[in-house]
C-alpha cells in the first residue's frame, strides 16, 4: 500500500514537470501610477498553443483591473490584434483569448485602472 502511494506521488510530480511552460505574470503597474503602499493589478498567465493564445488573469486586490490581451503575429499578412478590455473584479479570474492565422510572435496583457 505504501509503495503504491509513493509511486502515485512520483507520477504526479513527473506529470507536473512535463506540462508546458506558461509565461509568468509581469508588469502590474508602471512606477508613478500608484502609491508605494497601494496594491493593484491582476496576475496573468499567458499561454501560446500553435496559433492560439489564452490568458488567465486573477485579481487578488479590491480595485477593478481592466485587462486586455494583445497578440502580434509573425507574418506581415497575419493581422495583429488587441482584444476588448475585460474588467477583472476583486477575487475574480477572467479568461482572454486571441489568435493568429499562422504563427504567434508575441502576446501580452495590458492593465488599466477603472474610474
Amino acid at each position: 500500500m505504501r509503495l503504491s502511494r509513493l509511486a502515485s506521488a512520483t507520477a504526479a510530480v513527473l506529470l507536473a514537470l512535463a506540462l508546458p511552460y506558461e509565461a509568468m505574470a509581469h508588469a502590474r503597474v508602471h512606477p508613478g501610477e500608484a502609491d508605494a503602499g497601494e496594491l493593484f493589478g491582476a496576475a496573468c498567465r499567458v499561454r501560446v498553443d500553435n496559433s492560439r493564445v489564452t490568458a488567465f488573469c486573477h485579481n487578488p486586490y479590491p480595485d477593478i483591473d481592466r485587462v486586455s490581451l494583445h497578440v502580434e503575429c509573425v507574418h506581415w499578412w497575419d493581422l495583429d490584434s488587441d482584444g476588448s478590455p475585460v474588467d477583472a473584479g476583486p477575487a475574480q479570474t477572467v479568461r482572454l483569448t486571441g489568435r493568429c492565422w499562422s504563427e504567434v510572435g508575441a502576446a501580452w496583457v495590458s492593465h488599466r485602472r477603472t474610474d
